[in-house]
C-alpha cells in the first residue's frame, strides 16, 4: 500500500462532521463574502499567534504582494530574501518592481543566515544603486529564522522585516511567534500546510494598526479607511470610495469557516508533528547524511520532514519501489530559475544552498502518521544502506 505523502483525510475522520456542519452554516446564512467567520477567524488568529491584529486574504503570495503594495515597493528598491524557498517569496517582489537580493542560508536549519544578509545590505549600501528596503525571512520546512539577529540587522538599517511564515505558522521561537520580531508575518492556508483550508487562503499579522488599516483598504480595491472617509466626507460604502490602488485579496467565509474548526485541534497537532519528528530523528540516525536541526529554542511545526542524502536521486527511487512517496525542496534555487537569474546574489555566492538543493530530501509527514507507517517508512531508508 502506498503511503500518501501528507495525510489530508485522516484529519477529515477526526473532525469532518463538525466541518461540515460550519460549512452548511454559512451556507444557510446567505453571507459567502466577508461573512462573521471571516472576522471570527481573524480574531482567532491574533489570540493564537500572539498578533495584535490580523487580516485574513486570498491566498499566501497574496499576503505578500499586500505588503509590497502597502509599503510602495518598487523600481530602485532592493528586498533581501533567501534562494532556497519557494518562487512567491522572490515572486511578490520582482512583481512590484523591486529587486530581489539572494541571501544564503545556514548549513544546519535552512533558514536565511544573518552574517551572510549583513554583508549583503552592507554591499547593496555601499553600491549605491539599489536602496535597501525590506528583509523576507522564510520559516523553512516549518521552523523559525533566526529572528533575533535578523531584526537587529533590520533596525541597524532601517528595513522592514517580513516573516514568510507560509510553511510555519505556528512556530516559535523562546515562547515567541515571528510577529515578535517582524514588522508582518504572512501565511498560507494552502491545503497542504499545517494549517491547511478546503482550497486557498492566507493571512498577515500586523503590530501596527496604521498598516492594519492600509491592508484592509487594500485588500478590497483601495477602498476607503474610516479616516479616507472622514476627510472626504464620504458617508456611502467604502468600497465606492478608492483613495489607492488595491486588489480583490478576500478570503472566503467558507474557507474561514473551515480554517476556524481547524484551528481548534491545531495545538494538538504541532504537539503530534514534533512527537513523529523526534521519532523520525532517532530512527533515522546513521542512515542519512543529516536530520534537521532546529534553531536553538525554536518549536517547528514541521510543514516537511526534510533529511540530507550523498545519493539523494538514488534513495528516492529506492523509496518509490517500497511504495514511500518522497519530494525535493528545492531542486533549482532562485537564482537559477530563468525567470530570476538576472537578480543579485549576496557577497560570495550562495554556496550553501547550492548544496543543500542537490542533497534534501523529504519524507511523509502529517500530524496523523501513525507508527507503523513511519516505521515502514524509516526501514524503507535503512534498507538503502
Amino acid at each position: 500500500m502506498t503511503i500518501p505523502f501528507i495525510d489530508l483525510l485522516s484529519q477529515r475522520r477526526r473532525i469532518g462532521a463538525t466541518i461540515d456542519a460550519a460549512l452548511m452554516e454559512v451556507a444557510a446564512s446567505g453571507q459567502y463574502i466577508m461573512g462573521p467567520a471571516v472576522g471570527a477567524f481573524e480574531q482567532a488568529l491574533c489570540d493564537f499567534g500572539q498578533a495584535p491584529h490580523a487580516l485574513s486574504c486570498s491566498n499566501g503570495t497574496d499576503a505578500l504582494v499586500l505588503l509590497m503594495m502597502a509599503w510602495g515597493l518598487g523600481p530602485g528598491d532592493a528586498v533581501f530574501c533567501p534562494a532556497f524557498t519557494f518562487a512567491a517569496t522572490a515572486e511578490v517582489v520582482a512583481l512590484a518592481g523591486a529587486t530581489p537580493v539572494f541571501i544564503d542560508v545556514r548549513p544546519d536549519t535552512w533558514t536565511m543566515d544573518p552574517d551572510h544578509l549583513r554583508a549583503a545590505v552592507e554591499a547593496v549600501e555601499r553600491e549605491g544603486v539599489l536602496k535597501p528596503r525590506a528583509v523576507i525571512a522564510v520559516d523553512l520546512f516549518g521552523q523559525p529564522a533566526d529572528y533575533p539577529a535578523l531584526s537587529q540587522i533590520a533596525q541597524k538599517h532601517g528595513l522592514k522585516l517580513i516573516a514568510d511564515s507560509a510553511q510555519g505558522f505556528g512556530c516559535t521561537l523562546d515562547g515567541h511567534h515571528p510577529i515578535h520580531w517582524a514588522d508582518a508575518t504572512t501565511l498560507s492556508f494552502f491545503p497542504a500546510k499545517p494549517l491547511g483550508a478546503y482550497g486557498d487562503g492566507g493571512a498577515v499579522l500586523v503590530n501596527e494598526p496604521a498598516l492594519m488599516d492600509q491592508l484592509v483598504s487594500l485588500r478590497v480595491h483601495g477602498q476607503a479607511t474610516a479616516a479616507d472617509a472622514a476627510a472626504q466626507g464620504f458617508a456611502h460604502d467604502p468600497k465606492y470610495l478608492n483613495p489607492r490602488l488595491g486588489m480583490n485579496g478576500r478570503l472566503d467565509t467558507l474557507q474561514a469557516a473551515v480554517l476556524l474548526e481547524k484551528l481548534k485541534i491545531f495545538p494538538d497537532e504541532i504537539e503530534r508533528r514534533n512527537r513523529i519528528a523526534e521519532r523520525y530523528v532517532q530512527g533515522l540516525a546513521g542512515h542519512v547524511a543529516a536530520t534537521p536541526v532546529v534553531i536553538p529554542g525554536g518549536r517547528s511545526v514541521w510543514a516537511q520532514f526534510t533529511v540530507e542524502h550523498d545519493d539523494r536521486d538514488a534513495l528516492a527511487a529506492h523509496l518509490k519501489a517500497q511504495g514511500v512517496p518522497t519530494a525535493v525542496y528545492y531542486p533549482i534555487p532562485l537564482h537559477r530559475q530563468p525567470a530570476y537569474r538576472q537578480h543579485p546574489v549576496g557577497p560570495g555566492g550562495l554556496a550553501v544552498t547550492e548544496a543543500k538543493a542537490e542533497r534534501v530530501i523529504s519524507l511523509p509527514m502529517s500530524a496523523y502518521l501513525d507508527e507503523a507507517v513511519q516505521d515502514r517508512v524509516i526501514a524503507a531508508v535503512g534498507d538503502f544502506g
